[in-house]
């Protein structure tokens, strides 16, 4: 009989977090999804994902409100009565993109509080529980954080964006230490420019920018491609890794001359 596994992606409805929750799904997991949407917005998705694996269930959360994320815990866990991994996607662009010099305290810390303090805490909550529940050694556990090549690539125009993605990178290091020794490998996954609804209104732009070059591999990248790339590290194959960040940009963040 296979143990069941049980993985949380937050944001796993829509956009790269939907590409994550597929991939994983297809691999055999049991999702536990959340969202700011309702239940009954997202029904349909929910659905599809249940169909391609061992069951998917939804809970409306703000990964942002402390409240919120201690309910989303207990309610996974008074469910499926285990987890087994996390995958930290949720996040937020700022509502606009303002030259650095104009940009406001409101919106860096609407961005921050969603894309920085939300997933740090809700890891240390998560790597509470994994390490408490260490009976079960048959399945991998693993902690993943999606950032961005925005974790060191400099975007003047949303500093906000930049800055939570590059402390979200240090938060993946410091997991990736602490946890080493009770066995829970933490990855950092950096996707580049990647075709989903946050990136819908910039098309134009980087269509004509990934013509001209911008992206070696000459394609916008899809949820797919990074939904893949989470699945291999949560598996448990390279779990001796921990600590690595794996680009999923086509090349974007190579150094050329």
């Amino acid at each position: 009989m296979t143990t069941k596994r049980v993985a949380l992606v937050t944001g796993g409805t829509r956009g790269i977090g939907l590409g994550i929750a597929r991939a994983l799904a297809r691999d055999g997991w049991t999702l536990a999804l959340c969202g700011l949407r309702s239940r009954e917005d997202v029904a349909d998705v929910v659905n599809e994902i249940a169909s391609l694996g061992g069951g998917a269930e939804y809970w409306a959360a703000d990964i942002g409100s402390p409240n919120d994320r201690a309910q989303l815990l207990l309610s996974i866990v008074a469910h499926f009565g285990t987890l087994h991994a996390l995958v930290n996607n949720a996040g937020r662009a700022p509502r606009v993109r303002a030259d650095l010099l104009a940009a406001t305290e409101e919106s860096f810390e609407e961005v921050l509080r969603t894309n920085l303090k939300g997933p740090y805490f809700l890891t240390q909550a998560v790597a509470r529980l994994l390490v408490q529940q260490r009976a079960d050694e048959t399945v991998p556990r693993a902690i993943v954080f999606v950032t961005s090549v925005s974790a060191e690539m400099a975007s003047p125009q949303r500093g906000d964006y930049c800055v939570s993605k590059a402390g979200l990178s240090m938060a993946a290091k410091l997991f990736a230490v602490r946890l080493a020794s009770d066995g829970i490998p933490v990855y950092e996954v950096r996707p580049g420019i990647i075709a989903t609804d946050m990136t819908a209104n910039v098309k134009e732009m980087y269509d004509k920018r990934i013509a001209e070059g911008l992206v070696p591999a000459g394609r916008w990248g899809q949820p797919e491609d990074v939904g893949r790339a989470v699945a291999a590290l949560i598996r448990g194959d390279v779990a001796y890794a921990t600590g690595t960040i794996v680009n999923v940009d086509g090349g974007l963040s190579i150094p050329r001359l």
